[in-house]
């Protein structure tokens, strides 16, 4: 059933943080609708289809949001939801008669979830723009560089999935709550630069403690420690060391047969020479002799795996962390719970299948469903 069973959530269909954020209050048993566009392309530009599992465990209904049908549709949905959630540039849901006073005005207790990237005020707000300007923006990515080398950005994970879908499905669950005590629902305004910003909180604790520099590449977390680091191995796979605390360090030296008086950690200075160092022992084996010695040792250090080869990791076979639904590999609901868990997921529907069926599990009847299915 999920711990959010019980909650009705509709979503306006968009492209990347939104339907995550709706996933995730579905994957956790919340009842979400999903508004498609009529050609069900959902705005991405990536032709329709089934092919996106983040509209999993979810029905899809077709929507024409620039007919009055189509309004009457959202309105009608609203009254009986705990939440909608768009994600559509700020001033366009109040242009399509849809703005916050409209349906807050038909459901008092509405939580009003709103996904962009700029937020909905400040100069920026009404500018176009993607994941790697967002965290552009909120300082991240300038962060995130090894000296002497361009910023390289974490495929769209901080901005769009860290800093954006996730802090919006935060943000609802908040205010859900927060209106189940005060019986007044509230907007959600849930920017991927703001949420991002918050993902940067402990580099700007290290840094007002003076032990972060401006310089990137040269501090523990962003390629400056030669004991947090990527190292190529011999049959050109990878290692991630992390062995950041003493003890794990000294471990990682002892299996690595390296005299510690060598290697003193905390030498920012010796930094970039014993990374040298580290980086040619590494290439001394291939990655999987490597993860034999040190994987389930206590020294911080895994293998690197590749999208398809993580999920026959064995942790992560033995934890169930990949799944297939419908014959597609795709990650399993997280996090777990010990008693409401949420149970495998649904398969992504065809964009407006689910049409009439999920308009009448909603409450709809018979003749409002013949009403709307034929405008």
């Amino acid at each position: 059933m999920g711990p959010l069973h019980g909650i009705k959530v509709v979503e306006v269909a968009s492209i990347g943080p939104g339907p995550f954020a709706a996933m995730m209050l579905a994957d956790m048993g919340a009842d979400v609708i999903r508004l498609e566009r009529t050609d069900g392309s959902g705005g991405a530009g990536l032709g329709s289809g089934s092919w996106n599992v983040m509209h999993r465990n979810r029905p899809s209904v077709a929507c024409d949001l620039k007919t009055e049908a189509g309004v009457a549709m959202v309105k009608r949905l609203v009254a009986d939801a705990d939440a909608v959630i768009e994600g559509f540039r700020p001033g366009v849901m109040e242009r399509l008669g849809l703005g916050p006073d409209v349906l807050t005005g038909i459901n008092p207790r509405l939580v009003f979830g709103r996904m962009t990237g700029y937020g909905q005020d400040g100069p920026m707000s009404a500018v176009a723009g993607h994941d790697i300007n967002y965290i552009a923006v909120a300082g991240a990515l300038g962060a995130m560089q090894r000296q002497g080398e361009k910023p390289l950005f974490p495929l769209n994970l901080v901005g769009d999935f860290g800093g954006g879908g996730m802090f919006l499905a935060f943000g609802v669950v908040c205010a859900i709550l927060e209106a189940r005590g005060s019986g007044k629902g509230q907007v959600v305004d849930a920017a991927m630069v703001d949420g991002t910003a918050v993902l940067m909180t402990m580099v700007h604790a290290f840094r007002a403690l003076g032990i972060w520099s401006d310089t990137p590449g040269t501090n523990l977390l962003d390629s400056g420690a030669h004991f947090y680091e990527v190292y190529e191995t011999s049959d050109a796979g990878h290692l991630a060391i992390g062995a950041i605390e003493p003890q794990f360090y000294a471990e990682l030296l002892r299996l690595m047969d390296l005299d510690p008086a060598e290697f003193p950690q905390m030498d920012m200075k010796r930094w970039p020479e014993l990374k040298q160092r580290f980086a040619a022992v590494f290439r001394t084996k291939t990655r999987d002799e490597w993860v034999e010695i040190l994987e389930s040792a206590e020294t911080c250090a895994t293998g690197i795996y590749g999208v398809v080869e993580a999920k026959e990791h064995p942790h992560n076979v033995a934890r169930g962390t990949f799944i297939e639904v419908d014959g597609r590999l795709q990650p399993a609901p997280a996090p777990r719970f010990s008693r409401t868990s949420p149970g495998t997921p649904l398969p992504t529907p065809v964009p407006g299948a689910d049409t009439e069926s999920a308009l009448a599990a909603w409450g709809l009847d018979a003749a409002e469903i013949a009403a709307l299915t034929a405008s």
